[in-house]
């Protein structure tokens, strides 16, 4: 699951665009299917989101939550994939968008009535 923060102004009129361009990434680098899509976002109003100096109005955080699995090559590979990508196809710049990757053991996450542990039948790898 992933879940992306932003000012509402700033961060609604791209949303869509921005969900692809994640999504397009995680295919790419991860493997997951196209059907794999979980993405949040949470719009806030620019009282209620402070953030670190030098960066603008534009300043993203996306949050991506995923079983423990991938090796950090991997995951370093995502993140440049979609700090270029995020600028190539939105214009943000890399100075204004943070990504953090927070990793829960299969048997922490529920879905379908089971823990990650219990499904065999994933469509996608997590060892990559």
């Amino acid at each position: 699951m992933i879940v992306v923060y932003g000012i509402k102004d700033r961060l609604n009129p791209i949303k869509a665009r921005l969900s692809d361009v994640i999504h397009g990434c995680m295919q790419t680098v991860l493997g997951m299917p196209e059907d794999k899509r979980a993405h949040r976002f949470v719009p806030l109003e620019r009282e209620d989101f402070y953030y670190p100096g030098g960066r603008s109005d534009a300043y993203t955080v996306i949050e991506i939550n995923m079983m423990a699995g991938r090796k950090p090559e991997t995951q370093k590979a995502l993140i440049k994939a979609l700090f270029k990508e995020i600028e190539a196809e939105l214009g943000l710049a890399p100075v204004d968008v943070e990504i953090t990757i927070k990793e829960q053991e299969p048997y922490q996450w529920g879905f379908r009535g089971m823990t990650g542990d219990e499904a065999k039948d994933l469509k996608y790898k997590v060892r990559v």
